[in-house]
């Protein structure tokens, strides 16, 4: 549990810092940078870890139910199945919806 938090964390610290560190970059040699850009670009990459990381435990708990599941009732493997391919699917969209989202924010705010 503790090395799994610290790797989180560290993981959430590149990505916080990364989007700051390539934002720099540009707009060093003009001068005047608008600091709200930076901070837009801090947001995405934090709301797009956190949905990330989201999607990635709800599909993971999905999965594990659905292989007890299986083991408990072989005979029912076909429907756990199509609800398990359904349940996956909502649970990508989330994270596909959150891209979209922190796109369109990040095209209109650069």
């Amino acid at each position: 549990m503790r090395k799994s938090l610290s790797i989180l964390l560290g993981l959430l610290a590149v990505f916080a810092f990364a989007g700051v560190a390539f934002a720099a970059e540009g707009g060093a040699s003009a001068g005047g940078t608008d600091p709200v850009s930076g901070m837009v670009l801090l947001a995405i990459a934090a709301g797009m870890t956190v949905v990330a990381v989201g999607c990635g435990i709800a599909q993971c708990i999905g999965l594990k139910t659905a292989c007890e599941g299986t083991a408990r009732n072989p005979e029912a493997s076909g429907k756990i199945m199509v609800t398990l391919i359904l349940g996956l699917a909502f649970i990508e969209s989330m994270a596909i919806y959150a891209l979209v989202v922190n796109l369109i924010i990040l095209f209109m705010k650069l």
